[in-house]
C-alpha cells in the first residue's frame, strides 16, 4: 500500500482537520506509524546534529514540532484501542506499541540531543515563563527517562521499556473479553424480581440481540451489573454476577496474574536503573506528594477517620439484613442490596426515582449550560465532522463571543468493541504547531444506560456525577492556553489532574444547577424539591465504606510500587495487604489486582492515591465556590485562569495557592464525606 494512498498522509479538508475516521482502517497505520517516525528521526537527526550552538529555537522548539506526524497516528490508534477496539486493532498493539516505545527511547538516549537541551538549560536565563518551563519539562524527562546513563544502563532500559510497552495492552485486551465473555442469563421472570423495569426491558433487548426472545441477558458492564446487586431478591443471582466479577482474569484463559507479575518487576527494575529506591519513589518525584510518605499520610489520615465509621456502617447494616430477611451470613453481594434498602427506610428515598429526571442527553446539555454560565462558553452540535462510530456526537466549542475553541467528541454508551469505565483522552492538544496554534480535539467517553425500545437513557445518580467528572477534563483540555501541547491542558502533576474533573461533580447536588437539566423525560416538571432535599439528606450514608473502598485501592498501588516485589501469589500478596481494610469476606479466589486497569493499562502506576489527594484539593476549593455563590463570575474567571488554562506551566501548588490564597486544607473533604462525626459501637 502506498504511503500517498494511506489517510494519514492526505491532504486532509476535513473541519480543523479533524481526523478521518470514515477512511481509516486497521491496515493503515502499522505503514503510517513507521513513516511518521522515518520522518520524525530525520528531524530529530538534524536538531542533534547540527552545527549552530543550541537555542531555544533550534532545539527545544525544533524537537517539540519535530513528531506531529506520528502524534496525529498514535493519538488516533490509542484512542482506537480503547473506544472501538475490535479485533484487528487490538492485534496491532504488540507491534505498534515496541515501535512507540524504542522511537521513545531513540530520543531520550540521544546523548548529542541531551548534551544541547542541557546546555540551553545552564546557558539561557533570559528566557520566556512558558520557553522556561519548557526547557526544564524536557531535560526532567530525558533525565528520567535514562539519558545520563552509561550505554549498558541504557540498553536495559530500553529492553525493559520495549517489553513494557507490549505487557499493558495484553492486561486491558485481556479485561475486556472477560467482561465480553460472561453472560448471566435468566429465563424464569420470578427471578427478576425487585429489578427496575428499565434493567429488565435492557436485559431483554440483549437477550435477543443474542437470538434469544424468551429470556433476560445480564453482564459484567456496570449499566447491567449494577442493578443486579442492587436490587435483586434472588440472593443467588447477586452471589453469581458478583463472584464473577471478582474472580474475572485470574486463573481463566484471560489470566492477568503473570503480566501483573511483569510489569510490577520491570518497573523496579527500571526504577532501580534510574537511581530510584523503587517505582513509587521514581514516579512520585514528578507529583504534589513529592514521596511516598505524604503518600501514606494523606491515606492513614483518611483511613483513621473513616475505618471507625466504615465499621460501624457494616454493623448496623448486617442487623438491617438479619432484622430484614434473616440472613446470618452477610457477604460482599449483599451490601449494595441492603443498603439500597436501608437508605430507603432511613431517608424514605429511592434513588431510582431520579432516573426519569436525568435523560442522557437533559444532562448533556446540563453540563454544558454549567460551563455556559461558569465560563461562557457554549457547544454547538456539528454534523459533518468523521466519527469512528455512529452513537459518537461531535460539537464545536465557542467561547463568549462566539470564538472557536475546539472540537469535543462525546461517546456515551457500552459496546464490546469498548473498555469499560469513562475517560477523556486529547485526540489533539491545544499548542503551537509550526507558525499557528492548533485547537484542541477533545474526546468525552463513557459506559452509560443505554436507551431502550420503551425508554431513553435514563441515568443513575452515579451516572450523572460520571458525566460531571470526565467533562471537568474536557474542559482542562478545551480551555488550556499555554502555548506549548507538552505543558498545557491535562499534562500535568497525575496528582493534579483529577482537580478539574473531581470538581465538576460537586454542581450536581446543587439546586440552582439541577434546575437547568433535571427535567422529567415525560412532562418537563423539574425535579421537586424535597427529591432534592431527600438527595443530599442521604449523600453521606455508607460514606465511610466508600472512602475504604478508594483506600483500598490507594494502599493496593502503593504496596505494588514501593516495596521489593516478588510476588509468588496475587491474592495471598493482596490478602497481607488488604486485611486491615477489609470488613467483608472476600471471594474466594477473587482479586482487585486483576482486573485494576488504571494501575497496569493506564497511568495511575504508584498514583491511585490521586483520586483522595485531588479530593481534598476540589472540596478546599468549591468550599470557596459555596461560599461566594457556585456560579459566581468572579471565582469562576479565577479558577479558569489559575487551574484550566495553565496546564504545567507552574508547580500546581502554586496554581492551587493563587484560586484559593492559600495552601489546600483536609478539612472541608472530611466534613463534606461525614468523616468527622463519632463512630459508636464501631469495633
Amino acid at each position: 500500500m502506498s504511503i500517498n494512498n494511506n489517510p494519514f498522509f492526505q491532504k486532509n479538508i476535513n473541519f480543523d482537520e479533524a481526523i478521518p475516521f470514515d477512511i481509516i482502517k486497521a491496515d493503515h497505520f502499522v505503514p503510517a506509524i513507521k513513516e511518521a517516525i522515518k520522518l520524525a528521526k530525520i528531524y530529530i537527526e538534524e536538531i542533534s546534529y547540527s552545527s549552530e550552538a543550541p537555542t531555544f529555537e533550534n532545539t527545544v522548539l525544533a524537537l517539540e514540532n519535530s513528531s506531529e506526524y506520528l502524534e496525529i497516528v498514535a493519538s488516533t490508534y490509542y484512542h482506537l484501542f480503547s473506544a472501538e477496539g475490535d479485533k484487528k486493532i487490538e492485534e496491532l498493539s504488540q507491534e505498534i506499541s515496541p515501535m512507540m516505545s524504542e522511537f521513545s527511547s531513540d530520543i531520550y538516549l540521544n546523548e548529542s540531543l541531551f548534551d544541547r537541551i542541557e546546555e540551553i538549560k545552564n546557558r539561557n536565563k533570559n528566557l520566556s515563563k512558558e520557553d522556561s518551563r519548557l526547557v526544564h519539562v524536557y531535560y526532567r524527562r530525558f533525565v528520567r527517562n535514562g539519558a545520563g546513563l552509561e550505554e549498558k544502563g541504557k540498553e536495559s532500559l530500553r529492553k525493559i521499556d520495549t517489553d513494557l510497552s507490549s505487557l499493558s495492552p495484553q492486561f486491558s485486551t485481556n479485561l475486556r473479553k472477560a467482561i465480553n465473555k460472561y453472560e448471566l442469563w435468566i429465563k424464569n421472570k420470578k427471578d427478576l424480581k425487585g429489578l427496575p423495569e428499565r434493567a429488565i426491558d435492557t436485559a431483554k433487548e440483549e437477550a435477543k440481540s443474542k437470538g434469544k426472545k424468551d429470556a433476560w441477558l445480564f453482564t459484567l458492564q456496570f449499566p447491567s451489573m449494577i442493578p443486579i446487586l442492587q436490587f435483586a431478591d434472588n440472593r443467588k443471582i447477586r452471589e453469581n454476577i458478583s463472584k464473577a466479577f471478582a474472580v474475572k482474569c485470574v486463573k481463566d484463559s484471560f489470566d492477568n496474574s503473570d503480566l501483573i507479575k511483569k510489569i510490577v518487576s520491570l518497573r523496579h527494575k527500571r526504577a532501580k536503573i534510574l537511581g530510584y529506591k523503587n517505582y513509587a519513589e521514581y514516579v512520585l518525584e514528578e507529583r504534589m506528594a513529592g514521596d511516598a510518605s505524604k503518600v501514606y499520610e494523606l491515606l492513614d489520615k483518611l483511613y483513621d477517620k473513616a475505618y471507625p465509621v466504615a465499621s460501624n456502617e457494616i454493623a448496623e447494616l448486617k442487623t438491617f439484613a438479619q432484622a430484614e430477611d434473616k440472613v446470618e451470613d452477610f457477604m460482599s453481594w449483599d451490601y449494595s442490596y441492603y443498603s439500597e434498602k436501608l437508605k430507603k427506610m432511613l431517608f424514605e428515598f429511592d434513588e431510582e426515582k431520579l432516573r426519569p429526571y436525568f435523560k442522557s442527553e437533559n444532562v448533556v446539555n446540563g453540563v454544558f449550560e454549567v460551563a455556559n454560565k461558569l465560563y461562557g462558553i457554549s457547544f454547538e452540535k456539528i454534523k459533518d465532522i468523521p466519527k469512528w462510530h455512529p452513537d459518537v456526537e461531535t460539537y464545536k466549542a465557542l467561547d463568549s463571543e462566539g470564538n472557536y475553541l475546539g472540537l469535543l467528541y462525546a461517546d456515551l454508551y457500552p459496546r464490546a468493541t469498548k473498555k469499560g469505565g469513562a475517560w477523556m483522552n486529547e485526540l489533539r492538544s491545544y499548542g503551537l504547531s509550526g507558525d499557528k496554534i492548533n485547537k484542541p480535539h477533545i474526546c468525552f467517553t463513557c459506559n452509560l444506560t443505554k436507551s431502550t425500545k420503551t425508554q431513553p437513557s435514563l441515568l443513575s445518580f452515579s451516572e450523572v456525577e460520571t458525566v460531571f467528572h470526565e467533562f471537568g477534563h474536557c474542559l482542562h483540555g478545551l480551555l488550556s492556553e499555554v502555548k506549548y501541547k507538552t505543558i498545557g491542558g491535562t499534562s500535568v502533576f497525575w496528582d493534579f489532574v483529577e482537580l478539574p474533573s473531581q470538581i465538576m461533580e460537586n454542581w450536581v447536588l446543587e439546586e440552582e444547577a439541577l434546575n437547568l437539566f433535571a427535567k422529567h423525560y415525560e412532562t418537563g416538571e423539574k425535579i421537586p424539591k424535597d427529591l432534592i432535599s431527600k438527595l443530599k439528606s442521604s449523600r453521606n450514608f455508607m460514606t465511610g465504606n466508600t472512602c475504604l473502598r478508594q483506600l483500598q485501592f490507594g494502599y493496593l498501588d502503593m504496596a505494588y510500587h514501593d516495596s521489593v516485589v516478588d510476588i509468588p501469589d496475587i491474592e495471598v500478596f493482596e490478602d497481607v495487604v488488604l486485611g486491615k481494610t477489609r470488613l467483608l469476606p472476600k471471594v474466594d479466589g477473587g482479586t482487585t489486582s486483576c482486573s485494576f486497569a488504571h494501575i497496569f493499562a493506564g497511568g495511575y502506576a504508584a498514583g491511585y492515591y490521586s483520586y483522595k489527594w485531588a479530593e481534598v484539593l476540589e472540596a478546599d476549593a468549591f468550599s470557596k465556590f459555596k461560599k461566594d455563590g457556585i456560579f459566581n463570575k468572579e471565582t469562576a474567571k479565577s479558577f479558569r485562569e489559575n487551574i484550566l488554562s495553565k496546564g504545567n506551566l507552574e508547580n500546581p501548588m502554586e496554581l492551587f495557592k493563587k484560586f484559593r490564597g492559600r495552601e489546600p486544607q483536609v478539612e472541608p473533604l472530611l466534613e463534606r464525606d461525614g468523616l468527622l462525626k463519632p463512630a459508636k459501637n464501631a469495633k
